[in-house]
């Protein structure tokens, strides 16, 4: 705006070229009425849009403009100003009262949800916070099932999610930054840290990359995650998104900035590092010792995920010696008669799965499941006694498939999906060395990547060994006192308390 008031004083004029502009739409309700004073007529509208208003907030509105018109107290004789503030001033308790001075601004609060009140003669406008459309209540997550821990997710409205997180983290160092994203969808974002603890050059560089994004629209925190990515080629996922709340604070606790991205639970947290992809919430809920078990189990299950299929190919196609002499008899008398080769059994067998597995999660919910198992189980049975493939190898895939569900987020398990093709190639093509080969790669590329600006391997690489007591295993509570120096300028320890607290206070001594 500028400053520059380039707004027409004629109402019916503005109604008109409102109507106009927005297509004469029906959902776009215009109420016009006049207000009798001794000496004039003062002339209002009041223009939102139905469906985007909440009806609660414009029932009150209207109540508080009606007491106010009708109110004997006041003398309406006096200037357009004097009225227009005294407008202004008696909603202030009920909605949060803007103004405005041009027709850009006037389309981007009608379509934001806003109600617009015109009156004539007068080159402002005021505008109304009474945007509420119907929404989904708060319900536990379906991407991130748990056992024990709150069931709370996050809903697809920005207000609701930010509250969630304010509801955990009580602090005034909570700040939250709103910006608007998308030419043409306008879409509401809030940059949220922790102002004590966040790294200003974290913050300053990832509202830098925000407000760089210049796009028509955003539709799924997705869009920004891919916008923001340091090397958006790789397919490792170097942003963090999540459904619960206590896994986005446990972030924010640690120096990191969310991200929440009205119309979508999915909530963003950078930096995130490689053995995020790894961890879940419910793993502080647990014995420290359980948690470290299974973490350690989703470690092995994504190797087994990424390789087993390749070793298979590789023993199989060029290193018979190194298989047990029974076994390899076994697998020989299985594959007899079987007339393709090992890597294509594989790979037909894993693309059949994959194909699977997509129908399941693209058909209706009730039969999705059911179609998935049973045609695993016909396919695989039939296709064994067609003497297509051996039995062997739908335990192979089997077992494969079991290992992929272990890996927590979605994002890194397909990723390592597409990975896992081409270490079967390169199995297929150079043995054992071409999968060793294909291991150093991926472990050079990984190196390689950054989340914002911080090593994805951190704390391995590089290494800070007084950080990795929460990494592939998890150590006790009154152990994990440091905040990762990579996120957080805070040098203060967050844990006060650096042994088991119990009854015995001779025991606390000696430790």
């Amino acid at each position: 705006m500028n400053g520059e008031i380039n707004f027409n004083v004629n109402i019916n004029e503005n109604i008109n070229q409102i109507k106009g502009v927005l297509g004469n739409s029906n959902d776009l309700l215009v109420r016009i009425f006049d207000i009798n004073t001794k000496k004039t007529v003062i002339k209002l509208a009041i223009l939102y849009i139905s469906g985007l208003a909440d009806e609660k907030k414009l029932d009150n509105l209207s109540l508080e403009f009606n007491q106010l018109i009708n109110s004997n107290n006041y003398d309406f004789q006096k200037s357009l100003d004097t009225f227009y503030e005294r407008l202004k001033a008696s909603f202030l308790c009920s909605s949060k009262a803007m103004e405005g001075f041009d027709y850009e601004t006037l389309y981007n609060q009608i379509l934001s949800g806003n109600t617009i009140i015109l009156i004539d003669g007068y080159p402002k406008f005021l505008i109304f916070e009474t945007f509420g459309p119907e929404s989904r209540s708060v319900s536990e997550p379906t991407s991130q099932t748990i056992v024990r821990g709150p069931k709370e997710g996050f809903t697809e409205k920005i207000s609701t999610n930010i509250s969630q997180l304010r509801r955990i983290i009580k602090d005034k160092s909570m700040k939250i930054e709103n910006m608007t994203i998308g030419d043409l969808t306008k879409t509401s974002v809030a940059m949220v840290y922790l102002d004590q603890i966040a790294k200003t050059e974290i913050v300053d560089e990832v509202r830098t990359r925000l407000s760089n994004i210049q796009v028509d629209g955003i539709l799924e925190s997705g869009y920004i995650e891919e916008f923001i990515k340091d090397d958006p080629y790789s397919i490792f996922p170097t942003v963090l998104n999540s459904e619960k709340p206590d896994s986005v604070a446990a972030g924010l606790l640690e120096g990191k900035v969310a991200i929440v991205v009205d119309g979508t639970p999915f909530v963003l947290t950078v930096p995130a590092f490689f053995t995020d992809f790894l961890q879940v919430s419910e793993d502080y809920y647990h014995h420290f010792i359980i948690a470290s078990v299974v973490r350690i189990i989703r470690i092995i299950s994504l190797f087994l995920s990424l390789t087993v299929p390749a070793i298979y190919i590789a023993l199989t196609t060029f290193h018979h010696e190194m298989i047990p002499t029974p076994l390899l008899i076994s697998i020989a008398s299985q594959r007899e008669g079987v007339p393709f080769p090992p890597f294509f059994e594989a790979i037909l067998m894993e693309l059949t799965f994959e194909v699977l597995r997509e129908a399941g999660i693209r058909m209706p919910r009730a039969i999705g499941s059911a179609i998935s198992i049973v045609g695993a189980l016909v396919l695989g049975q039939a296709a064994v006694q067609a003497g297509i493939i051996s039995a062997v190898v739908v335990i192979i895939v089997s077992l494969t498939a079991i290992t992929s569900f272990a890996i927590p987020n979605y994002s890194l398990s397909n990723a390592i999906r597409i990975l896992r093709f081409i270490m079967m190639i390169l199995a297929n093509s150079f043995g054992i060395f071409g999968l060793y080969v294909g291991i150093m790669i991926l472990v050079l590329h990984l190196s390689k990547l950054k989340s914002i600006g911080v090593p994805y391997l951190t704390p391995y690489a590089p290494r800070i060994y007084r950080e990795n007591k929460d990494t592939f295993l998890r150590y006790p509570f009154w152990k994990l006192n440091n905040r990762p120096s990579m996120t957080s300028k805070s040098k203060e320890p967050r844990i006060k308390t650096n042994a088991p607290i119990s009854g015995d206070k001779q025991q606390q001594e000696l430790k």
